[in-house]
């Protein structure tokens, strides 16, 4: 049993009370919220979460896409990417913005309200850098028709990564890829697709590269699995370009076909002439290092050999060989002449036509008068050195050859004739046959592969 004890103060004087009620607190406006404005009011903004994807729990939403390109900018084979601009439309259907309207119109809306509902959420994959254009707003249009179907588009500029083999640069043909993808919802929850196959890619007709002929735009779809997250729908932008060859033609291979002919000259040119032929060689050979490292400067170091380094490294080689080849005339040329010095110290009367000496061929020695002598040194052109038909220089020297003392064998020893050949431009009779028909060959093996 509980007892409860009241105990009263008397109060001297008698007062009456009054009951007393708390204020009650009102909830006011949040001064902070933006007041709604009457198309928002129409869609309903406030009365749907629009962070959920529309039918959210049910069947993958689906998205249609289709891209005007504008603008293809740059193609880098340096950095293997490319810079496109382009139109990104989206079409779906979101019931939660169905309205009801009179006349069937659509509205059309800026990106402020496209902040507001749900769109989805794309992204570029390997894209290295991308942008909306927001001069002179965000170019961003929202239109909203009645039954709640959605247009969603957008002008972007992105900059992707573009595999390319190089293996034919500069007679190469390249395709390079934009991809578009969902980054958040698999295809559980957006079916992502072209609105219309490859109709669904319009290209500006006045689109052109200074480098590249763009041969032709494709579309695809696949899908992409993640480990972690799972399967993703993937639309697959492809333009195939082939590279324009006569700026090359210009820059690297006439420069370089012309350096391998100068490279020719100097089998023309006498091999005593060292001061012509030495230089001539050394300047065709860093004429053409000049042009190699020119061309490479403006590449990505791969790890193969392309097309243009095989055409520059043969004609370089071909540069290189006619250098050698002089090398070994002026060395053979050394030793031919130190055998025919050896031969004139043998021969005890020896009559060079270069020299006709008439104290060593005197006629009471060797029974021939000088008009003989003369007429011997005549043989073939005028002057003492006749040139056969095939280049070479045949030298004829006119000797009594003693091969015993006649005083000691009794015999008279006849003088007679010492024929010397001295073939000494045989390598560059050759070179001039060779050298321009190997290069001609290998320009016809080079050209039907490549082009």
């Amino acid at each position: 049993m509980i007892m409860i004890t009241t105990i009263s103060t008397p109060n001297p004087k008698k007062t009456t009370s009054f009951p007393h009620y708390s204020p009650i607190l009102k909830r006011g406006p949040d001064m902070t919220k933006s007041p709604m404005t009457k198309s928002e009011q129409l869609l309903r903004i406030d009365d749907h979460d629009f962070t959920m994807r529309p039918a959210f729990g049910g069947p993958p939403i689906p998205v249609g896409v289709d891209v005007q390109v504008e603008s293809l900018d740059t193609i880098s084979e340096v950095d293997m990417d490319f810079t496109m601009t382009l139109y990104l439309r989206h079409y779906w259907k979101d019931e939660r913005l169905s309205f009801t309207s009179t006349n069937n119109q659509s509205m059309t809306f800026d990106s402020r309200l496209a902040k507001k509902i749900w769109v989805p959420d794309m992204f570029f994959v390997h894209s290295k850098r991308s942008f909306i254009h927001d001069t002179t707003t965000d170019n961003v249009m929202l239109r909203v028709y009645p039954d709640g179907n959605v247009l969603y588009s957008l002008r972007v500029t992105v900059t992707a990564m573009c595999n390319m083999d190089l293996s034919r640069f500069p007679l190469d043909t390249q395709t390079c890829s934009l991809e578009i993808e969902s980054y958040a919802y698999t295809d559980d929850d957006l079916m992502l697709y072209w609105k219309k196959g490859n109709e669904s890619l319009n290209t500006d007709e006045r689109i052109s590269l200074s480098q590249f002929l763009i041969q032709k735009f494709h579309t695809t779809t696949k899908l992409a699995f993640y480990s972690s997250t799972g399967w993703y729908n993937r639309l697959y932008i492809h333009f195939t370009l082939r590279r324009h060859v006569f700026f090359f033609l210009l820059q690297t291979y006439f420069p370089a076909t012309l350096m391998v002919m100068l490279s020719w000259v100097s089998f023309w040119i006498d091999r005593r002439a060292v001061p012509a032929r030495v230089p001539l060689g050394i300047t065709t050979v860093l004429t053409m290092s000049t042009i190699i490292t020119g061309v490479n400067a403006s590449m990505p170091r791969v790890s193969y050999i392309k097309a243009v380094d095989i055409y520059l490294w043969v004609s370089f080689v071909f540069v290189f060989l006619s250098v050698i080849e002089y090398a070994a005339v002026n060395y053979l040329s050394t030793v031919q002449e130190r055998k025919e010095r050896k031969l004139r110290e043998r021969l005890p009367c020896t009559c060079g036509i270069g020299n006709p000496d008439d104290a060593m061929c005197d006629p009471q020695i060797t029974g021939y008068t000088t008009m003989d002598v003369n007429s011997i040194g005549n043989y073939g052109t005028a002057g003492n050195y006749g040139m056969p038909e095939n280049g070479g220089r045949q030298e004829r020297m006119f000797a009594q050859v003693v091969l015993g003392d006649p005083q000691l064998t009794g015999q008279v020893k006849r003088p007679g004739y010492v024929n010397i050949w001295i073939d000494t431009h045989a390598i560059d009779k050759y070179s001039r046959m060779v050298f321009p028909g190997s290069y001609v060959l290998f320009n016809i093996i080079y050209w039907s592969i490549y082009s």
